[in-house]
């Protein structure tokens, strides 16, 4: 699509020199600086202050070698993320104070991020370099990966709001900079096509990485590279590359990697067409695409209240969306429900709190703070959201508020970007509160991207709401997918059906296993979950199992769960043929606990006699 606009052959006629390209003013260019908010001026500042005792901690090779030697990538990460969010903190100290009292501590970060020997993380140099297998870096071998294309993105945009100020301190900075932009980014991104990534070459499947590495490898050509030709050169091969990401893309625009995953896939793209749009003079324009458009709404059809967001896949539960980007792209395409979800989810004190900070993102929200922060709205909340493409639905029991029940399903396959084996998977929340979840996942090791990966618990189907046959759980692959799907949504209703039986291995034994997620929206309204379902053989151990993070209350036939006082629903279920339990699982995993505390509970609904068919129907409502 990119490769087909009507000025990537003759880019060179619109792209803006390198002199010329001011997409921000420069920290030196003071009035836009001035106005900000002084609420918001006083929270960069003092973050930048907070920064200045900062000593630059060192990163021993020993600890890079954690990621072979033992699987954990978390402590080499942590201080590699902490030095890139200390500079990026003093960047932007320094553009709304302007006095130059930072610029001491910003020349020891950016010299700190220079002489490190290999800006690729360690968990994705291991399967990235020629030199397989090794537990350092090889120099010598320049790999882009995400956090590579981070750091030239935060050095890039450092370069381009503080030259002026640098090079009175020393010209060796930029230079610096310069160089090893030029041996790490630039000639690897122009020279090879190897990376997976890419999409050029092999067959791979591309995902976020592909946006999210050719975000920060433009923005580093438009402002360090000096060769127009290869600015020229670099974007062409950019467009032709988010093409491959565009590829992947249902026309629905759903995102296959979930929400969480959003701001860097989906996100990141529009980041990308920001970049070209702004470099070109608004030339380059491609917002009228409906699946780039479809692709940002994405966003806002998977919230569901607050920061919570339908979490399949590796997608975080709790997110702090990138506000102000949601707002523009909103703006850009002409949506005013995706306008609405930024604007409402803009928030002070976490705009600058992500591990990683991306300047080109950090900018904008901080100089259109204020216009954003007068135009507070109120989110979507759309009623009715059906995606074909990845067989995603959502609903509501009323649009336009999170009041009352909100169900969410998925159909798909269990080859999906950062999948989990989860075909049929549904939650359910209440007033905007959780009570029948995904779990999650839990912070990334070694053996989450590898062919151990469903050992992990929250990866496998007997931890999601899904049924276990004789001990049998659903596979991974593209093979293992739901069938038959069929969606229908009325005044009164919303229902998903899909056979599932397809996510499991033949040794399951299923014939058919067709679930039904319902949404009756009534005057008393509930959700119904209903398996029918035909075996090859009768099979005594078949059982349910559902995620709560409510300590389940029995009574005969319904399981209550509760968050509080006012807040309260109850499973039914046919209590003649299913028995129930629950067992307590343990949340030993810190990123986990900040969203669920240090126990969740599952329940287990057992079929009491063998079976070789049946219907079982839970039902769903508030107390």
């Amino acid at each position: 699509m990119l490769a087909e606009h009507r000025y990537y052959d003759r880019l060179e006629s619109v792209l803006l020199p390198r002199e010329k390209y001011k997409p921000f003013p420069k920290a030196q260019e003071r009035e836009l600086w001035e106005q900000l908010p002084n609420q918001l001026r006083e929270k960069l500042i003092r973050e930048g202050e907070e920064r200045l005792p900062f000593e630059w901690p060192a990163l021993p090779a020993v600890r890079y070698m954690d990621f072979v030697r033992n699987g954990n990538r978390s402590r080499y990460e942590e201080v590699y993320f902490n030095r890139r969010q200390a500079l990026a903190q003093l960047v932007m100290a320094e553009c709304a104070e302007g006095q130059g009292r930072f610029i001491g501590q910003i020349i020891n970060g950016i010299w700190c991020l220079c002489e490190e020997s290999y800006w690729v993380v360690p968990a994705h140099m291991y399967n990235s370099q020629k030199s397989r297998g090794d537990a350092l870096p090889d120099v010598t071998d320049p790999v882009i990966d995400l956090f590579a294309g981070e750091t030239a993105g935060l050095l890039s945009w450092t370069l381009y709001l503080l030259e002026e100020q640098l090079d009175r301190e020393s010209p060796m900075i930029g230079k610096r900079v310069r160089y090893e932009m030029k041996r790490r980014i630039l000639d690897p991104f122009l020279e090879r096509e190897d990376f997976w990534w890419m999409g050029l070459s092999g067959d791979r499947r591309v995902n976020n990485w592909n946006p999210w590495c050719n975000s920060n490898c433009m923005t580093a050509f438009l402002i360090c590279e000096t060769d127009e030709s290869r600015r020229v050169q670099a974007l062409r091969k950019a467009m032709r590359s988010l093409d491959s990401f565009l590829a992947v893309y249902h026309s629905d625009g759903g995102c296959d990697e979930g929400p969480g995953y959003w701001s860097r896939a989906g996100g990141s793209l529009f980041d990308c067409l920001e970049l070209l749009h702004g470099a070109t003079g608004g030339a380059f324009h491609v917002y009228d695409d409906p699946l780039v458009q479809n692709i940002g709404r994405y966003i806002y059809r998977a919230h569901i209240s607050g920061s919570y967001y339908v979490n399949f896949a590796d997608g975080d539960t709790l997110l702090n969306i990138p506000a102000e980007l949601v707002a523009r792209y909103g703006k850009r395409i002409g949506d005013g429900n995706m306008y609405a979800l930024g604007a409402a989810s803009l928030n002070l004190e976490r705009l600058t709190s992500d591990k990683i900070v991306s300047l080109f993102r950090l900018i904008p929200s901080v100089l259109n703070y204020a216009e954003l922060e007068a135009e507070r709205a109120v989110p979507p909340f759309v009623r009715d959201v059906w995606m074909d493409g990845i067989q995603f639905m959502a609903a509501r029991e009323r649009g336009g508020t999170d009041r009352g029940l909100f169900l969410a399903a998925k159909g798909g396959h269990n080859a999906e970007s950062h999948n989990h084996n989860d075909v049929g998977q549904f939650i359910v929340y209440a007033d905007g509160k959780p009570f029948i979840i995904d779990v999650g996942v839990e912070t990334y090791t070694k053996k989450t991207f590898s062919e151990r990966r469903y050992e992990i618990w929250t990866m496998r189907s007997g931890y999601h709401n899904l049924p276990t046959i004789d001990g049998a759980e659903q596979q991974a692959g593209k093979e293992y997918c739901a069938t038959d799907v069929q969606y229908r949504t009325n005044d009164d209703e919303a229902e998903l059906t899909l056979n599932i039986a397809s996510a499991y291995p033949d040794h399951a034994g299923i014939a058919s296993w067709y679930r039904t997620c319902l949404l009756e929206r009534k005057e008393t309204a509930r959700i119904e979950v209903i398996d029918r379902f035909s075996l090859t053989q009768s099979t005594e151990e078949i059982f349910l199992s559902l995620m709560t993070p409510c300590e389940p209350q029995w009574e005969d036939g319904a399981i209550t769960l509760v968050h509080d006082a006012s807040l309260k629903l109850r499973i039914r279920y046919d209590a003649d043929r299913l028995a129930g339990t629950s067992e307590p699982v343990a949340v030993e995993d810190k990123k986990l606990r900040n969203v669920w505390g240090d126990k969740l509970h599952r329940i287990i609904l057992k079929a009491k006699s063998p079976a070789k068919e049946g219907t079982w129907k839970l039902r769903i409502e508030r107390t």
